[in-house]
Parts: C-alpha cells; sequence; structure tokens
C-alpha cells in the first residue's frame, strides 16, 4: 500500500508486467515482428557491400593533439580531391587526410608549431614549409601558422613540389602569424596563388 494525494488516502501499488519465463536456449522474443527484424538486418549488410564497394579502405592515421582546433575545421573543408597524381581516402581521426592506396600522401593538422630552426625552409604559393628527410619518406610542417599542419609522403610516388603546390590553398585558411627568414629558403613556383 502506498500514500497518495493530498488526503494521504491508500492506494493499492500496481503490479508489475510479468513476462513469460524465458526457455533455455531460447532468446526471449523481439517486440518487432521477424519480418521487420531480418529487413532491418539486410538492409544493414546491403549498406555495408554498397560503401565497401566504392572506397578505398580507410586510412589509420593518428590525430595530432591539437586537431580540435577550430582553424583545422577549415583547412580541412578545403583539402583537393587529389595530391600529386592522387585521390583522396577515407582516414579514421579527425583533422586528417590521406591520398593514394596505399596512402602516398598522408596530412595531419594541430602538429605542434615548430620553433625557430635552422631546417630547410621551402615556400610554396605563400605558405612556409620547414622539409625533413626521414628516410623512407619526407616531412613537411608549415612553419609560422598555428596550429601547424604536418605532411608526410614517400617521395618515390610524390614530388615535394606537387605536394605543396596542390594542399597550399587550403593550408593557406590558418593565418600566416610568421614566416621563413633564413636561408636556405627558396620559392617553388604554383599552379595558383594562395589566398
Amino acid at each position: 500500500m502506498r500514500h497518495d494525494g493530498p488526503t494521504g488516502s491508500l492506494l493499492p501499488r500496481p503490479r508489475p508486467r510479468r513476462r513469460p519465463a524465458a526457455r533455455p536456449g531460447v532468446p526471449p522474443a523481439s517486440p518487432r515482428p521477424a519480418h521487420a527484424r531480418a529487413l532491418t538486418a539486410l538492409a544493414a549488410l546491403g549498406g555495408a557491400a554498397v560503401l565497401a564497394g566504392c572506397s578505398a579502405p580507410v586510412a589509420d592515421v593518428e590525430p595530432a593533439p591539437e586537431a580540435t582546433d577550430p582553424l583545422c575545421a577549415e583547412a580541412m573543408v578545403s583539402l583537393p580531391d587529389a595530391v600529386a597524381g592522387h585521390e583522396r581516402r577515407e582516414t579514421d581521426s579527425q583533422a586528417t587526410a590521406a591520398w593514394g592506396d596505399p596512402a602516398a600522401v598522408i596530412l595531419r593538422c594541430g602538429v605542434p608549431t615548430p620553433g625557430p630552426t635552422t631546417e630547410h625552409c621551402v615556400t610554396a604559393n605563400g605558405v612556409d614549409w620547414v622539409t625533413r628527410d626521414d628516410g623512407e619518406f619526407w616531412t613537411l610542417t608549415t612553419y609560422g601558422r598555428t596550429p601547424a599542419i604536418e605532411v608526410l609522403f614517400d617521395d618515390t610516388r610524390a614530388g615535394s613540389s606537387s605536394v605543396m603546390v596542390d594542399l597550399a590553398s587550403a593550408v593557406a585558411r590558418v593565418p600566416a602569424s610568421g614566416g621563413c627568414t633564413s636561408a636556405p629558403s627558396q620559392t617553388i613556383p604554383g599552379a595558383s596563388p594562395s589566398p
């Protein structure tokens, strides 16, 4: 019994609905009819098959520490569909991109901004890049822009000047607050000026 109402009258407690006991080895019945469950499963499988047939595998790319910076989003929405002749593919992390299958070019926005450096600095379409040869691949990191953008590429499959020129317009969405000032620096002419 419970007390209810302003007068405190006694009302009987409502009885809970009982479900039939499950039989061992038989899952409980779903409230949806069997054909509805089957159609849902079929639609999910069909959707997965369509998606699998339309794209390359998703590239596994670790996000940069500042990947959530809003300026990264500005750059990401402006990235080209192709870089150095390689088509863009999906990645599994925020503020990352990849081109080629297997990936020939990988981009991550939100890496630590490089401080003053004596490393080689190159300008392409108004974007300054610090370049580094890591043996197996090259690393380009924007210089004078926060957040910084890092690009790794296989120079046997993608030329550095093509990579820098193709990405310059999107990378320039992150405003410059500085740039290369010391030699060695070189300018690489590009197909289009940065905004």
